[in-house]
C-alpha cells in the first residue's frame, strides 16, 4: 500500500507536494505506520506474558487508527489548505 501510495504521488509530485493537505495526510500515514510497529510490539509482549496494560487502554488504543483513518478520509475529500 505504501509503496502504490508512493507511485501515485510520484505521479503528479508537483502538485501534491504544493498541497497542503497532502502534508497532512502523509503525516497521518506515517502516523499508522508507527501505530502498526507499536501493534507488533505489543503482540511480542503479550506472548511473552509481559502485559502491564488493562483492557482500558486497549479499547482506547484501538480506536486510534479510527481516527486517524477519518482524519486521512476527510483531507483527501475536503482538501482543506
Amino acid at each position: 500500500t505504501v509503496l502504490l501510495g508512493l507511485w501515485m504521488l510520484g505521479a503528479n509530485i508537483d502538485y501534491y507536494l504544493a498541497s497542503g493537505w497532502m502534508h497532512a495526510k502523509l503525516a497521518l500515514v506515517a502516523l499508522l505506520a508507527v501505530y502498526h510497529v507499536a501493534c507488533g510490539r505489543m503482540v511480542r509482549q503479550f506472548a511473552a506474558g509481559r502485559n502491564a496494560r488493562g483492557h482500558v487502554f486497549y479499547r482506547w488504543f484501538n480506536e486510534l487508527p479510527v481516527i486517524v483513518l477519518f482524519g486521512s478520509v476527510i483531507l483527501v475529500v475536503v482538501k482543506p489548505f
